[in-house]
C-alpha cells in the first residue's frame, strides 16, 4: 500500500516543514492512518507526535498556515490542537508513561517515537507514517498492526493485563472498536479484560458512558453489549439491564429471556435511525419488568405496570451515570411510559384510542411507533408479518385522526380564565373539572376540536355542577 497517498493533504506539508525548521521529527498516527488503511473515508481528526516539543510544533506549524489559527494548549498533558477548514490536528510529544493503581492519569516522561507507540492502546492504533523528508510517508509498525488490520484483530501493543489495568477505559474501547470495524478481539485479550473488568471502577462515569454511546450508534450495538456482558462490564454500570437475564419456569410455564431480547430490539431499531436516544429508549424499555415480574397460577407470569415503573427507573439511572437530565432524558422516559400502548391498540384500533395516543405522545408519535416496530422479535414469519401489518393499519389511523381532530399538541380550545369569566369563579375546583371533561369530551369523539363545540358542552357540564352564567 502507498501510504504516501494518505498524506497528500497540504496540512501535512506544512508540519513537515516545521518539523525541520525545529530539528524534530514527527508522524501521524493512530486513527488516522488505520482509517486511511481500512479505506472508512477521510477522517477529520489528526494525531501528530514528535520526538520534541509538540506545544512549539503546533504553535510553528500555526504561524506557517495563511490563516494563522489560533492554539489551544494543554500544558498539564503536554498537548496542543489547531483546527484549520475542516481538521481538527493535535499535537503531542513522544512520551513514554508509568501508572499508579488508583488512577488512569500516567506519569509522563519524554520518549522516542517506539516509546510512544509503546503506550498506545492497540496495534492497529500505533500505526504510524512518517512527515520527515528523509523516509516521507514510510510506515512504521512495530507490532504488526497491519495483519492485525487485515485479520481483524483487535490486540494490545505490550501484554494485555498492563495495557488494561494500566488505564480501564482501554477495554471499552476494545469493544467499541470491535463493533465499530467489525472485528474480533483477540482471546488473551479478552481473558485480560475478564480478569481486570474491576478496574473499571476508577474510570469517570461521563467517559464510559462516551464509549458506551459510540458502540450505540454503531450499526450492530448488540455485539458491543454482548461483549460488555461477556467480560462483566455491563453489570458494573448498567445493573438494570443484567437483572433482565435468564429464564423463570414455574408450572411448565416460562417466559422469554428479556436480557437478550433487549439487544434484538436495539439491533432492529438501529436499522430504522441514528437517534442515539431513540436507541436508548429501545435499551431501555424493558427494564422495569425486572422489578414487576410475578408469577400466579391464573395468569402465568405477568409484568404488571412495568412500563411505568421503567419510566421511573429511566430518571435515577440517568442521574446516576451522569447522563443528561434534560429533555432527553424526557423523551427516553416517554417513550418507555408509552412503549406498549400502540401494541394494546394494534389488536382494536379505535378513533379514541388513537386520539389519546396523539395527545398523550405529542410530536415523539413517528418515534414510538418505530420503537413498537422494532419490538417485535418473534421468530415466527406468520406472527412476524401479521403484527407489522396491525402498526401499519395504527399508522394509518394515525394520520387519519390527526387530519381530522388535528389532536397532536392540542390546548382545549376553553381556557380557565374563560371558565372563570363565564361563571364569576375565583380559581376553584370546578375550573380543573370542566377543564379536564372538555378534554376528554374531545379526545372521546362525543364533541370536535371546535370551540364553538366546546363552548355548548362546557354550559350543559357546568349546570351538572351547580354552575350558572
Amino acid at each position: 500500500m502507498d501510504t504516501k497517498k494518505a498524506i497528500n493533504h497540504p496540512i501535512f506539508e506544512v508540519i513537515s516543514q516545521a518539523s525541520e525548521e525545529l530539528n524534530v521529527s514527527s508522524y501521524v498516527i493512530g486513527g488516522f492512518v488505520r482509517d486511511f488503511i481500512l479505506k472508512r473515508g477521510t477522517a477529520k481528526d489528526i494525531d501528530i507526535v514528535c520526538v520534541g516539543s509538540g506545544i512549539e510544533l503546533a504553535q510553528r506549524v500555526a504561524e506557517l498556515l495563511p490563516n494563522n489559527p489560533k492554539v489551544k494548549v494543554f500544558k498539564t498533558y503536554g498537548t496542543a490542537m489547531l483546527r484549520t477548514d475542516t481538521l481538527e490536528v493535535e499535537f503531542v510529544g513522544a512520551r513514554k508513561e508509568s501508572y499508579n493503581e488508583n488512577s488512569r492519569n500516567p506519569i509522563v516522561e519524554n520518549g522516542t517515537l517506539e516509546d510512544d507507540q509503546n503506550r498506545r492502546d492497540f496495534t492497529i492504533n500505533a500505526l504510524a507514517i512518517s512527515l520527515n523528508k528523509e523516509n516521507l510517508g514510510e510506515l512504521l509498525d512495530p507490532f504488526n498492526g497491519m495483519e492485525d488490520l487485515e485479520n481483524k484483530i483487535i490486540r494490545t501493543p505490550l501484554e494485555p493485563s498492563i495495557t488494561y489495568s494500566d488505564d480501564p477505559l482501554r477495554m471499552m474501547r476494545a469493544i467499541r472498536f470491535a463493533t465499530q470495524l467489525g472485528f474480533q478481539i483477540a482471546q488473551k485479550s479478552l481473558d485480560a479484560i475478564t480478569k481486570n473488568s474491576d478496574r473499571l471502577k476508577i474510570i469517570t462515569r461521563e467517559r464510559i458512558i462516551d464509549e458506551l454511546n459510540k458502540i450505540m450508534l454503531t450499526s450492530k450495538p448488540s455485539v458491543g453489549f454482548l461483549l460488555l456482558n461477556k467480560t462483566n462490564l455491563l453489570s458494573q454500570f448498567l445493573p438494570e439491564l443484567t437483572a433482565l437475564k435468564g429464564v423463570d419456569e414455574i408450572e411448565g410455564q416460562g417466559h422469554k429471556d428479556n436480557f437478550y431480547h433487549t439487544f434484538e430490539v436495539v439491533d432492529n431499531i438501529s436499522n430504522n435511525t441514528d437517534d442515539l436516544w431513540l436507541r436508548w429508549a429501545a435499551l431501555l424499555h424493558d427494564i422495569g419488568k425486572a422489578p414487576t415480574k410475578k408469577f400466579d397460577k391464573k395468569n402465568g407470569w405477568t409484568f404488571h405496570a412495568h412500563e411505568f415503573v421503567g419510566s421511573k427507573m429511566v430518571y435515577k439511572l440517568f442521574k446516576r451515570l451522569k447522563m443528561p437530565l434534560n429533555n432527553k432524558m424526557k423523551f427516553v422516559q416517554k417513550m418507555v411510559l408509552l412503549s406498549s400502548r400502540p401494541i394494546v391498540l394494534a389488536t382494536d384500533v379505535t378513533d379514541a384510542a388513537v386520539r389519546r395516543l396523539v395527545f398523550d405522545c405529542g410530536d415523539d408519535i413517528d418515534s414510538l411507533m418505530t420503537l413498537c416496530e422494532a419490538d417485535i422479535t418473534t421468530k415466527s414469519p406468520k406472527k412476524y408479518k401479521r403484527y407489522h401489518q396491525n402498526f401499519r393499519k395504527v399508522r394509518e389511523k394515525i394520520k387519519e385522526v390527526e387530519a381530522r381532530d388535528q389532536i397532536r399538541n392540542f390546548q382545549p380550545p376553553i381556557s380557565g380564565e374563560l371558565i372563570m369569566e363565564t361563571f364569576n369563579l375565583k380559581p376553584c375546583r370546578e375550573i380543573g373539572q370542566l377543564k379536564d371533561a372538555i378534554k376528554e369530551a374531545i379526545l372521546e369523539g362525543d364533541i370536535a376540536n371546535d370551540y364553538d363545540e366546546a363552548y355548548q358542552f362546557m354550559i350543559i357540564k357546568a349546570e351538572s355542577l351547580g354552575l350558572k352564567k
